[in-house]
Parts: C-alpha cells; structure tokens; sequence
C-alpha cells in the first residue's frame, strides 16, 4: 500500500509539473546521412544514403523535451561483400526520443537523447548476381541515442548538428529462404536549420 501510494504521489507531482511546464516547441529541418555499420552480414552489406529530414521538438520544461524524427525516405543499395551490386531497399526510420538540454538559454547549447525506433523497409528490389530473386527485408524495432548541439541565433532561428546510434537489425529473405539478420546498426548524422515557436 505504501509503495502505490509513493507511485501515485509520484505521477501527480510529474503531471503537475507537465502542466506548467514550458510549452514551446522546435521545428528543425535538413539533410540526415544513415551510415550502416561495416559487416552487416556474411553475405550482403548496406551503403550510405542521404535524405531530406525533420525533427519537431516539444518542451516539456525548461530542459527536458520530447522530440520525433521523419525524413523523406533513405534508399540503400546492397552489395555482395566484394563489393558487387545485387539490390536495393527503402526504408524509413520514425524516431521518438527524450533529450535532455544542459545550456538551453546559451548560444551553444548541447542536448544528449534517447528513445526508440521503428525501421519500416519497403520496395526491396535485386539485381546483378541476384536479378530474378525476390528479396524480403523485415521492419525493425530498437533503441536509439544521441548526442547534438543547437546554435541559438537571432529571432528564434538556430543551425543544429547531431549524431545518433539507431539499433537496426532486419531478417533478410531470399526467394522465400533466411539468409540471417542484417545488423544495419547505423550512426545517423544530421545537419539543420531550425527555429523555436
């Protein structure tokens, strides 16, 4: 009883200060580089993509805000390790994350993250060594962390640069047949303009 009583005690005192918490927003947009890790796979790996991209940030308190990420969708080619072309994949990665803002009065004000994300892959084709086959790449659920920084200028507008680590793992299918997990695992670089409201 002491213990659900400490809970509830708890949850109000947090909905209380959701309440009267800052309600400003951020709306960064820019370019994000997905780099996969190296050795995806025995048998395939992922190149680079770049992409259109945006965050909408809500402030929960003068430091703590909720942020999601969206990009216009990232393609990949695949390759044989070798080196060799044999497909290519879309995917998109939705992102909702809690950052914590250590200087958000500053003109230098960096923030830390962390959160979770849903990889959605679509419109996996094959060509070269694998033309003909039907490749399948499944949807992946992980953690993801970050590290950034915002550039506060005039008039509420602001120039940010991130770096984040999203776990990416999908099973890969050939014809139908599991070739393994493809640990795409990849660190996501953005660069943005952006302004508070």
């Amino acid at each position: 009883m002491k213990i659900n009583k400490t809970i509830l005690a708890s949850s109000l005192l947090l909905a209380s200060g959701l309440a009267i918490a800052d309600t400003s927003w951020i709306v960064r947009a820019g370019f994000s580089t997905v780099a996969p890790k190296s050795n995806n796979n025995p048998i395939v790996s992922v190149d680079n993509s770049s992409s259109f991209s945006f965050t909408i940030e809500k402030m929960l308190g003068p430091k703590l805000g909720l942020e999601v990420l969206a990009a216009y969708p990232f393609e990949h080619d695949i390759r044989l390790v070798g080196g060799a072309r044999v497909g290519s994949a879309q995917q998109l990665p939705p992102t909702v994350s809690l950052n914590w803002h250590f200087l958000p009065d500053s003109t230098f004000s960096p923030y830390v993250g962390a959160g979770v994300n849903y990889t959605i892959f679509w419109d996996e084709s094959t060509s070269g060594a694998l033309a003909g086959s039907k490749l399948d790449l499944s949807n992946s659920f992980g953690l993801t962390a970050q590290v950034g920084f915002d550039i506060n200028l005039s008039n509420n507008w602001l120039l940010n640069a991130s770096a984040r680590y999203i776990s990416i793992s999908t099973e890969a299918k050939l014809d139908g047949a599991s070739i393994g997990d493809v640990d795409i695992d990849p660190l996501v670089y953005s660069f943005s303009v952006g302004k508070r409201f």
